[in-house]
């Protein structure tokens, strides 16, 4: 599995002046392990064309480039995979539509939607709200802020990755990691950010310093 501990959520109406292409530039610039196409209000054409923009310039790079929700524009940018919420695709289903290779995520917010997704065949979990987050506006009331402990429950009780995210920042990403996390997704933290390159840098020695926290070698 690739290394998710930096984990860039695109969001190009919280990226000022930039674009998503050039924030993700300068993401990869500063080492970003994942890149996940993420653009809730815009369509799937336009999707479809940032993720095909997306494409050379993270398959250069050796990283991933997942499509949020949507598994016929992952298919259709030949993205490495999928990140799947509570009302998409089931796991089984939507790998059945992508290369066998593809990388297929799912949201969870507790143990036993934890435990359910792994079973399911999922390669990685994303693990939140963890903190309270203005970027993100389609989360049920129960997978709000919900903390550290689900952090560390779902670490416990699955064996396959799991990446914090809602409200992550370079100040507390040591602390999820600490808490049982792989990595950290972020949105604002380096779309938002002066300079995304510096984010990125700063965001990745939070983990690290988790790890070393968590006693795991970084």
């Amino acid at each position: 599995m690739v290394s998710m501990e930096t984990y860039l959520v695109t969001q190009e109406s919280l990226s000022g002046e930039l674009t998503t292409p050039e924030v993700v530039e300068a993401a990869l610039a500063g080492g970003v392990d994942v890149v996940q196409v993420r653009e809730k209000h815009a369509g799937a054409r336009e999707q479809l064309r940032i993720a095909r923009e997306l494409r050379e310039p993270t398959r250069d790079a050796g990283v991933p480039l997942i499509v949020n929700d949507r598994v016929d524009v992952a298919v259709a940018a030949d993205a490495d995979g999928v990140h799947l919420g509570d009302d998409d695709l089931p796991v089984a289903d939507a790998r059945e539509q992508l290369d066998e290779d593809a990388i297929v995520g799912r949201s969870v917010s507790t143990v036993e939607g934890a435990r359910e997704a792994e079973a399911a065949g999922a390669d990685y979990l994303g693990v939140g709200t963890i903190y309270a987050t203005d970027s993100k506006e389609d989360i049920d009331d129960d997978e709000y802020d919900i903390g550290l402990d689900p952090v560390r429950a779902i670490d416990d009780a699955v064996e396959i990755p799991t990446v914090g995210i809602g409200g992550i920042t370079p100040e507390n990403a040591a602390e999820v990691v600490a808490a049982g996390a792989d990595g950290v997704a972020v949105i604002s933290a380096i779309t938002g950010a002066d300079d995304p390159e510096a984010a990125t840098r700063e965001l990745a020695g939070a983990v690290r310093e988790g790890k070393r926290r968590r006693g795991v070698e970084a």
